[in-house]
């Protein structure tokens, strides 16, 4: 995929919680063309057009990362208050109710439902590239990418539900992208997903700026 300016003129706030490598997200969006910071000031959060929540390791200590910045309370800010938000790996995990990684560590609950272990006979963590299965081929997010490769770094995962756009099979159906309403996420890493990885995030530019540009024109 050449470089594109997808998210030229768009202000991204990529969520600075100090876990993981948060800057693969940054530089790829950079790369097609946002102006994306990573940053835990709220004022960036709040003036952003779009809000990325990425995510490594394990859910607790995520969680209470997350609550040590103060950036549970703006990422629960942001999906409230319609703003794009776009959830990565444990990022995604994290919108949910809990994980039984930590069963006594409570996520921020902005989706219904519990992270649980993978099951099956299969190697776990999942740590490979895997095929999506689009089931939601009109959200935008997925848009024409059923059948493509993305890359997979888990133990745990979302069961699908009606919040589901796309699934992967490894040792059962397992949530690899869910949307509600504002709030989109993945369980793959498509800043490590080559071309295909690439799209997903510049459809998810396209929404952003989609959903800036009527206020855009109020404001002129």
């Amino acid at each position: 995929m050449t470089q594109t300016s997808a998210g030229c003129g768009l202000s991204i706030a990529v969520l600075d919680y100090g876990i993981g490598n948060l800057r693969s997200a940054q530089k790829t969006l950079q790369w097609l063309g946002a102006d994306a910071d990573l940053t835990a000031d709220p004022e960036v959060i709040e003036a952003a057009d779009g809000v990325v929540l990425p995510g490594v390791g394990a859910f607790g200590a995520c969680m209470k990362a997350l609550h040590q910045t103060g950036l549970a309370t703006q990422a629960k800010n942001v999906a409230d208050s319609g703003r794009p938000f776009l959830g990565i790996c444990v990022g995604m995990q994290l919108l949910y109710e809990g994980s039984e990684e930590t069963p006594d560590c409570p996520g921020l609950g902005i989706l219904p439902g519990m992270i649980r272990r993978l099951i099956g006979d299969v190697r776990i963590p999942q740590m490979q590239w895997n095929k999506l299965e689009v089931t939601e081929p009109y959200h935008p997010l997925v848009s024409e990418l059923d059948g493509s490769w993305m890359y997979f770094v888990h133990s745990y995962a979302a069961q699908p539900d009606e919040h589901t756009i796309a699934v992967t099979d490894y040792g059962q159906s397992v949530a690899a992208a869910v949307a509600r309403d504002n709030v989109w996420a993945t369980q793959f890493h498509p800043e490590k997903s080559a071309d295909d990885g690439k799209r997903l995030l510049s459809n998810w530019l396209d929404s952003v700026r989609t959903d800036r540009e009527p206020t855009q024109r109020v404001t002129t």
